[in-house]
């Protein structure tokens, strides 16, 4: 499970380090794509299978089910973790994201995601300032 909060810096070739601990769980080669909310998804081969295939399912009648395939699928590309433990952002990611030099990088159960410091802190304050109404709405859910 990939899990915490890391902040490293872009280096000027747009390669960011990966954590140590989550190198392992990620592999060699991963995908990164475009998240939501401005961040860079990073998935591990097998995850990006599993996730396309739930995406493969949408009615491609629906004009927000292209939209979304399209979304993900036009916005991601393939990268290997260099032996140093670096991955490469492409230029059309790094734009998306707005990453400049501060990245955070996050451990989010299956997947990384990469956010700019800056909204990375936006984010999370505006989290934390909803955090009733998230346990509410998980309580609602049954998960609690």
């Amino acid at each position: 499970m990939l899990i915490g909060e890391y902040r490293h810096n872009l280096d000027d070739k747009k390669r960011i380090s990966v954590p140590a601990n989550f190198r392992k769980e990620l592999g060699k080669k991963v995908i990164i794509s475009r998240g939501f909310d401005k961040c860079l998804f990073v998935h591990p081969l097998s995850e990006w299978q599993r996730f396309t295939e739930e995406l493969e399912k949408m009615p491609v009648g629906r004009i927000d089910s292209r939209d979304l395939a399209r979304f993900i699928f036009a916005g991601a590309a393939p990268t290997e973790i260099d032996s140093l433990g670096r991955i490469l952002i492409p230029d059309f990611l790094k734009n998306f994201a707005e990453l400049k030099t501060k990245v955070v990088v996050v451990g989010v159960s299956r997947r990384l995601e990469l956010w700019d410091e800056t909204k990375w802190e936006e984010n999370t304050q505006r989290i934390e300032g909803q955090a009733d109404l998230l346990a509410e709405k998980m309580g609602e859910l049954g998960m609690f």
